[in-house]
């Protein structure tokens, strides 16, 4: 399978608990995109599943808690042991075997927000 190619790093805002993106001109800009999301609060991936939906999951590999840093387009991948993740967090390829945990997202105003 595929590892497909290194998600772009998207800058964050964070106010308390509240994680905040503006996508506007930055990724993940176009629907079927992607990006990785480093904050204080820990690192995040964020698609773009709709025009104004939104998905945001741990970066964290489930299997032994590595970085996911890469998307194929479709699906996250953990480069270290081959884990592959849909943009809702379920496995789709191991060794992984739980799913990501998901966060519910907000738009606004060209602003992407989530709570952790």
């Amino acid at each position: 399978g595929s590892t497909g190619s290194a998600l772009a790093s998207a800058t964050a805002s964070v106010n308390g608990r509240v994680v905040s993106v503006a996508v506007d001109g930055s990724p993940p800009t176009a629907v079927g995109s992607a990006a990785l999301v480093r904050t204080a609060l820990g690192n995040f991936l964020l698609a773009r599943t709709g025009q104004d939906t939104f998905a945001a999951l741990s970066a964290a590999c489930t299997h032994e808690g590595n970085l996911v840093t890469n998307f194929t387009g479709a699906q996250f991948v953990c480069t270290v042991h081959g884990s592959q993740f849909n943009t809702s967090g379920t496995v789709a390829r191991g060794p992984a075997t739980r799913a990501l945990p998901t966060f519910s997202t907000t738009f606004a105003a060209g602003v992407v927000s989530f709570t952790v």
